[in-house]
């Protein structure tokens, strides 16, 4: 899934700007999910890293991190009576983004395809940002 999601993310420019958005669209879901409840957000974590589970232990782990991250950002930094409005504007910013690489890309978003891509995006981000190719983000 991840090599499929791949080819229709080849542009540099469009790679680019989801290694910014995609990360962004997620501590924004998560920070959205904060606000309204921590412990909606701690199960909307686990789910995901169950899925990831499924992937390989790899995946798990280096999105654990991530997430492990962004939550503590959420939990620590962010004025909890600002945190929805933060996130809603992070939101839409990076989802503008995303569409303008999709633009420039000349392809459509994947997750129209398969609503797992939207799980599937930030796996695809860590592996251009720690210089993988998407294959050897499965299993292992």
């Amino acid at each position: 899934m991840l090599a499929h999601y791949a080819e229709s993310h080849r542009n540099s420019h469009n790679e680019l700007i989801h290694c910014i958005c995609v990360p962004l669209i997620v501590f924004a879901v998560l920070g959205m999910l904060w606000a309204i409840n921590i412990g909606i957000a701690l199960l909307g974590v686990a789910a995901a890293l169950i899925y990831y589970y499924t992937l390989g232990r790899k995946p798990a782990l280096e999105m654990a991190a991530m997430l492990a991250v962004m939550l503590l950002v959420w939990g620590i930094l962010i004025p909890p009576f600002h945190q929805l409005l933060v996130a809603i504007i992070i939101f839409i910013v990076a989802w503008i983004g995303q569409f303008v690489g999709h633009h420039i890309e000349g392809r459509k978003p994947s997750f129209l395809e398969d609503v797992r891509y939207l799980l599937i995006g930030p796996l695809f981000v860590l592996a251009v940002m720690t210089g993988h190719r998407p294959a050897e983000m499965n299993g292992s």
